[in-house]
């Protein structure tokens, strides 16, 4: 008995780990519980042990927004998360990834939505440099997350930077908040 338990434990760690990947954005605890729940896969007290397990062994990382708030933790895979994942989806049941690739289908939008970037470039009328302006807005609250602007020489750096945040914010997001908060 002991055996299916620990299965059990291990596919559902991996479903979360299936379902955050497949987002591609970092998710909050509240869209998390949402599908899990409305799925019926796990229950609430399972689901939270679930993520601070991963948190801890470093397979997910957490990040929030507000740190009275726990409602603003956001979820996003770190490397060891996705190895893990890649060497161990095909465990997950077809049928609950079919679930799950048509929920997040249906709902990326809506969730992206909660969480918009932006880059832009534009040349410093004060010398022949270039100002690159970033940001994460939660539209949700209608507010800003965070905002940063880098100077560069050339146009190229403008575009290359522009580029790799639109390509990558909700990581960079993640890594940026969680080095400014380290204790």
């Amino acid at each position: 008995m002991g055996i299916t338990i620990e299965y059990k434990d291990v596919e559902n760690k991996l479903l979360l780990l299936y379902l955050i990947n497949m987002m591609d954005l970092p998710m909050s605890r509240s869209q998390i519980t949402d599908f899990i729940i409305q799925k019926d896969l796990m229950n609430h007290f399972i689901l939270e042990q679930n993520l601070t397990d991963m948190v801890q062994r470093k397979f997910l990382e957490a990040t929030r927004e507000n740190s009275q708030d726990e409602n603003t933790t956001r979820y996003s895979l770190t490397e060891e998360g996705l190895e893990n994942l890649d060497l161990l989806q095909n465990q997950i049941p077809r049928p609950v990834r079919n679930m799950i690739t048509q929920y997040v289908e249906e709902h990326r939008g809506k969730i992206k939505k909660g969480f918009e970037k932006t880059a832009h470039y534009f040349p410093n009328a004060e010398n022949d440099e270039y100002i690159v302006k970033c940001g994460v807005y939660d539209d949700k609250r209608d507010s800003m997350l965070m905002e940063i602007s880098v100077p560069v020489v050339t146009r190229e750096q403008a575009k290359l930077i522009q580029s790799n945040w639109n390509a990558n914010y909700s990581t960079l997001y993640q890594r940026i908040l969680s080095t400014l908060t380290e204790g």
